[in-house]
């Protein structure tokens, strides 16, 4: 008997461990219609902020990888600041800058910076809208 109770015990700690993991993790998404998506659309025609595809697109074009773009933009969120921005200046003279997101988990915002950056897929960027390089949008 004291077999048999040793290996379910074990299967059921790492079971409930593998659970708290996948929970652990936020989906970018969700968190983006939760807290971003009152002032963003996804597509053009924009709300009270620029939409995702366009921020996407503009992230794309200046980060060579996921990763330094998700970190960007997370940074960003963070601390927005003109001189971080990556958006056309005539965007932040018309939306203004975006509120701090300080309050949101690092988690939460590199799950959203993570999600808006695969919102640029294929068949976005210079080239394929406007075109126009940073910051001569008109």
């Amino acid at each position: 008997m004291k077999q048999a109770i040793l290996p379910l015990a074990a299967g059921l700690i790492f079971s409930a461990a593998a659970v708290d993991c996948f929970a652990a993790v936020p989906d970018g998404k969700a968190v983006f219609e939760r807290n971003c998506s009152v002032c963003h659309s996804v597509a053009p025609p924009p709300k009270s902020a620029p939409p995702i595809i366009p921020i996407a697109a503009r992230y794309r074009a200046e980060f060579a990888t996921k990763a330094a773009g998700v970190k960007a933009m997370t940074a960003f969120m963070q601390s927005p600041s003109k001189a971080a921005s990556v958006i056309e200046v005539q965007a932040i003279e018309r939306f203004g800058l975006m509120p701090s997101m300080s309050a949101l988990s690092e988690a939460d915002l590199r799950a959203v910076a993570g999600w808006v950056w695969d919102q640029g897929g294929a068949g976005m960027g210079p080239g394929r809208g406007a075109g126009q390089p940073k910051g001569t949008c008109r």
